[in-house]
């Protein structure tokens, strides 16, 4: 190879690019004469060999001339040796097994003078400590060498060959820096060697000029990924802060991204900086505004809740559309987290769902109905709130949601006019009903808010006394609606005004106080998994049922989580009502009643349920359940739920008692009325829940089958 190779060949970065015809000239001579270019008394031609291994070669190239390698990175050429230095870094990339043979030469680099050199020496030394763990040990035993190193730069003079925007070197600096982090983390001792050499440069380092601002940086995460002292990680969060408040927009993006990182560990440093991050949410980049926003929702506390809160409301309302869903799951989770009283926590969900209604998740609604149940002395002020709200604006598909629901359920108290915590409203019926229709009829809303308004209207039948016929005349409207949903609700609320009448007031009461610790949720659980029951050991159960009446609605969708139909649950009611399901009419059977026994059950081990008689009629089924206690004491709150297929329709009447005397002296009977239209398989899951001696226990059993004779069981106790 001569020179006139050499002069076709461009330089960049280190990395060499050479016309096709010349790189294949390059890889002849490689292949022949490995060793030739590389011992050649020309250091460009050297050089060239170097690179094209370096960029070129395969890992068989590397293998074999990893030696001759080796035996550069003692030149005495400095040139050379920071080529050669270059090329082990690639051929360790390439074939890692090679590291250990460069590991000797790299620590002996360190002591040249030469900062092209030790630039090549640090990149060689943190490729080998981020490929073999196992060499960390050795090169921690350089850390005072590299301090020194270090020191040099920060304290050395001008130097023109060197200078940066007045830095010394800002290139060698970074990659010291980027080496002492691996080389720091998780190791006290050598984090201590280097907390004053850190503590220097963050104090001395010019953040003025771009290379100034790049070496603080890499500083700042050196600091946070050793073991720093308190009050040098106090120091790097202000430098970050400092950061906040540069013009450039790159550096303010990446404090903010450090800041997110650390602000769990050093939260008390980063809220010193909360006035400026706040002011980067007016922003015109959106990836700044979308940084200061996850900043800021981190920075919410019990302490600034309210302070907080008031600047991401007014961001919410002028924020882009693309962040707005994020926004609103901020303040929501930080509301509801830290909220100071509940009026304040409704206050601002509706302050939300009035801006950003339309980018809410779906889960919000729910979330804030059941709010507002918990709230019973805030009930005349939300529905005043939402109903004025709803008057004003029907665009917002979440907050009409709400609105009709509370109107639905306290729309006597929006009657009556009298509210302590707001200004007082008058409204009539006819100005209510106003409002529901043209939800109703409105081209905005959505069929999940018209069935919220259908359902509210009908609500408004047992509150009100004068306007009974027009609800019976909007609802009989919506009978042959298109959507099937609404469909259905309407002649469902039909059925109750003609056939029902008389259960309509029970049907539409208030609904009971939501809890989200209650039976009725799943707790983190698993849908359709299924926990079976210690028989070993009676089970405390939930701390709810301690209180709760046994008449609670409690969920049982999952009991019969291994089946393939869905079920549905249902709790003992204090009336002998109908199905409210037949509500088409025409289904009432007339075959004779049919009595059939049935074989012994064994359902639970402290209690002994009975399935004690099976009348059918057609397709409906009424069972049987006794419950007698053989125990020693008596059983009390004993409470018994039941869950079948969806397609199957349940009734339990209410139970004779809800307790049992002990040593067999008393019964618990219970009526379970199934209505099985399409004729399934009947399965039954039944759960009961009962205290003995001050504890309470509960236990489930699944029935497969219902048997086809009677029997009266006998069953041991526990």
């Amino acid at each position: 190879m001569t020179l006139f190779h050499y002069s076709r060949v461009h330089s960049l970065e280190n990395k060499w690019v050479l016309p096709p015809v010349h790189s294949i000239v390059c890889l002849r001579n490689l292949r022949v004469g490995r060793v030739h270019d590389l011992s050649h008394s020309s250091q460009y031609v050297q050089s060239l060999a170097l690179c094209t291994l370096a960029c070129m070669g395969s890992a068989e190239m590397c293998r074999d001339l990893a030696p001759e390698i080796e035996r550069l990175l003692r030149a005495s050429n400095s040139y050379i040796k920071k080529k050669a230095t270059l090329c082990a870094v690639h051929i360790i990339r390439k074939v890692p097994e090679l590291a250990e043979l460069f590991t000797p030469s790299a620590r002996t680099l360190l002591s040249e003078k030469n900062h092209g050199v030790l630039h090549g020496a640090v990149v060689l030394i943190t490729e080998l400590c981020k490929r073999n763990p196992d060499t960390l040990d050795q090169f921690r035993k350089a850390v005072p060498e590299l301090v020194q190193i270090m020191k040099g730069l920060v304290t050395s003079s001008y130097s023109p060959e060197h200078n940066v925007a007045g830095i010394s070197d800002p290139f060698l600096q970074v990659r010291i820096l980027r080496l002492l982090r691996i080389l720091g983390h998780n190791n006290d001792t050598a984090s201590d060697a280097m907390n004053d050499l850190l503590a220097q440069v963050a104090t001395n380092t010019d953040s003025s000029k771009t290379a100034g601002s790049a070496v603080l940086y890499e500083t700042v995460l050196t600091i946070m990924d050793i073991n720093s002292e308190s009050g040098l990680r106090v120091l790097a969060v202000n430098i970050l802060g400092r950061f906040l408040l540069n013009n450039d927009r790159n550096i303010r993006y990446i404090s903010m991204t450090s800041l997110q990182k650390i602000v769990q560990t050093d939260h008390n440093a980063v809220q010193r900086h909360r006035g400026t991050i706040v002011d980067c949410l007016k922003d015109q980049d959106t990836s700044v505004k979308r940084r200061a926003l996850e900043l800021s929702l981190a920075l919410v506390s019990a302490v600034n809740i309210r302070s907080m809160m008031k600047e991401l409301l007014i961001f919410l309302s002028f924020c882009p559309p693309e962040l707005r869903s994020q926004t609103a799951s901020g303040i929501f989770n930080a509301a509801e987290r830290y909220s100071p009283s509940k009026r304040w926590h409704i206050d601002t969900i509706l302050h939300v769902l009035t801006t950003a209604g339309g980018d809410v998740r779906d889960e919000t609604v729910p979330n804030l109905i059941q709010l507002i149940t918990t709230a019973s002395e805030l009930h005349c002020y939300t529905v005043h709130k939402l109903y004025r709200a709803l008057v004003k604006d029907i665009a917002q598909q979440s907050l009409v949601q709400v609105a009709c629901w509370c109107i639905g359920e306290y729309g006597d108290l929006l009657l009556k006019g009298e509210c302590e915590e707001i200004e007082p409203l008058q409204v009539t019926e006819d100005d209510v009903l106003d409002a529901l229709e043209t939800v109703l009829q409105s081209h905005m809303s959505s069929p999940a808010t018209r069935g919220f308004a259908l359902t509210a209207t009908m609500k408004l039948s047992t509150r009100i006394i004068d306007n009974v016929d027009r609800i019976r005349s909007i609802v009989s409207i919506y009978g042959s609606c298109i959507d099937l949903e609404l469909q259905q609700r309407a002649v469902e609320y039909n059925a109750l005004f003609k056939k029902y009448d008389h259960m309509r007031a029970a049907v539409l009461e208030r609904m009971p106080v939501m809890d989200k610790n209650s039976p009725g949720h799943t707790n983190g659980d698993t849908p359709g998994e299924i926990k079976e029951p210690d028989t070993s050991k009676p089970k405390p159960a939930e701390a709810g049922l301690l209180s709760e009446p046994a008449s609670q609605v409690c969920d049982l969708l999952d009991l019969l989580g291994g089946t393939d139909t869905p079920l549905q649950p249902s709790t003992p009611t204090t009336t002998s009502s109908a199905d409210l399901l037949d509500l088409l009419g025409g289904l009432e059977p007339t075959p004779a009643e049919n009595t059939l026994t049935e074989k012994p059950l064994v359902l639970f081990y402290s209690v002994k349920p009975q399935m004690s008689t099976i009348h059918r009629i057609e397709t409906e089924v009424t069972v049987s359940l006794i419950a007698s206690n053989s125990t020693q004491n008596d059983i009390t709150n004993f409470t018994l739920q039941a869950a079948v297929p969806k397609s199957v329709q349940l009734q339990m009447k209410a139970p004779s008692g809800n307790v049992i005397p002990a040593h067999g002296l008393g019964q618990v009977t219970q009526t379970v009325l199934l209505n099985n239209p399409n004729k399934v398989s009947l399965k039954m899951r039944i759960r009961v829940s009962y205290s003995n001696q001050g504890a309470m226990h509960q236990d489930t059993v699944q029935i497969d089958s219902f048997p086809s004779t009677a029997c009266q069981p006998s069953i041991s106790p526990l």
